[in-house]
């Protein structure tokens, strides 16, 4: 009976198992390699991106987003917008130069707007007041923007308002090169050559490519993703115009639009905050949307202008009232979360041909983000 442990026996049980070892280590070194590959990948392509905005990206296109969201919640519980406070310095003299600034611009037929009311009361000095950020050859100021504090208890953070003139501007939809990817006829920058009455730029909205924006993205006759009935849409035409509505019911494809971005679905609508605005279904995933965060949006008034809204500490609630407050009758989310959120306006005064860029508020992208290559899509706007 002693004999009953063969040694033969013992060798053919063994190579087996080397063999399926081996084959796992190789299995486990290849997945290794295309992942190392795959992160290398996202650290190094162009643009301005920080290195947290890449491996972000990285992860939720590798269908991670749940995890990435989850990080991002418990970095928020960790550190919570300030509740109080005062606006710094720098913020409250950009005010009060708003409010010494002439009411109408030198030569200009074009009138500043008219103060925005408020979110907190008693307003600051200059809070609402609108100011020229770009003007076209003539000196009309088709640009303007004001800024505001969000709510009465976040009082130490900005919302900032860009108003366009869009009888005076005409609107280009670009790619970037990793949102929505692929290849388009238009550049995901804005090369040198191509800047001369640039007077503003903005940020795309969430991913069309993992389906985040729960819409497409139409350029120049390609499609990506699915433009879909219901979503918010910003609608690009022919003719340099832009419209803002729901897709299928207030715009949709006619043979003058060359462009279509999408995102979710209206804040405003017919003038009012919508009902479910409140709902993180439809805004955000956990409760994202009740997150204090940097966000951005763009509306239409009733007379067709441009509204565009970032701010450093927005709800989807207040990023809605802040837009519905500055007369969009209706309006629609894009990105959120500080390395995403811009509003460029650019001054030609020096140079025409290069205009200089400047952020209305300060993001975590340079003022060039959108003379560089653009990782993601974004809106130009030129002066008519």
């Amino acid at each position: 009976m002693s004999q009953a442990t063969d040694p033969e026996p013992r060798k053919r049980l063994r190579l087996p198992r080397r063999k399926a070892s081996r084959a796992v280590l190789a299995v486990v070194l290849v997945c290794a390699l295309a992942l190392s590959w795959s992160l290398k990948d996202a650290l190094t392509y162009p643009g301005d991106d920080s290195t947290a905005a890449r491996l972000a990206g990285w992860a939720r296109e590798h269908r991670l987003g749940t995890v990435v969201d989850k990080l991002e919640n418990i970095r928020y519980d960790l550190d919570p917008p300030k509740v109080g406070g005062s606006l710094s310095a720098a913020a409250l003299d950009r005010m009060r130069k708003a409010a010494t600034a002439p009411r109408t611009a030198a030569g200009a037929s074009l009138p500043l707007r008219t103060p925005m009311r408020p979110m907190v009361s008693p307003a600051l000095e200059g809070e609402g007041v609108y100011r020229v950020l770009a003007s076209d050859r003539k000196g009309l100021p088709i640009v303007q923007g004001t800024y505001v504090r969000p709510d009465a208890d976040h009082t130490s953070y900005e919302a900032a308002v860009a108003w366009i003139s869009t009888r005076n501007a005409r609107f280009q939809l670009h790619p970037g090169v990793r949102e929505p990817g692929g290849s388009f006829s238009v550049p995901p920058n804005i090369p040198k050559g191509s800047r001369t009455g640039l007077v503003a730029t903005w940020n795309g909205g969430f991913k069309v490519s993992d389906g985040g924006s729960r819409g497409g993205f139409y350029l120049a006759g390609r499609t990506v993703g699915t433009l879909r009935n219901g979503a918010a849409s910003e609608v690009f035409y022919r003719d340099g115009s832009i419209k803002i509505g729901v897709w299928g019911r207030d715009v949709g494809m006619t043979r003058d639009v060359v462009g279509v971005r999408q995102c979710l679905e209206l804040m405003v609508d017919g003038g009012q905050v919508v009902p479910d605005i409140d709902n993180d279904s439809t805004w955000g995933a956990t409760d994202q949307s009740r997150m204090f965060v940097e966000r951005s949006g763009v509306g239409v008034t009733a007379k067709g202008d441009i509204i565009m809204v970032v701010g450093q500490a927005l709800t989807a609630r207040t990023l809605a009232a802040l837009m519905q407050r500055a007369g969009a009758v209706r309006a629609m989310s894009l990105d959120m979360n500080r390395a995403w959120p811009s509003f460029m306006s650019y001054d030609g005064k020096l140079d025409p041909a290069d205009p200089k860029p400047s952020n209305i508020l300060d993001f975590e992208n340079p003022a060039e983000r959108y003379y560089n290559t653009a990782t993601r899509d974004f809106v130009a706007v030129y002066a008519r």
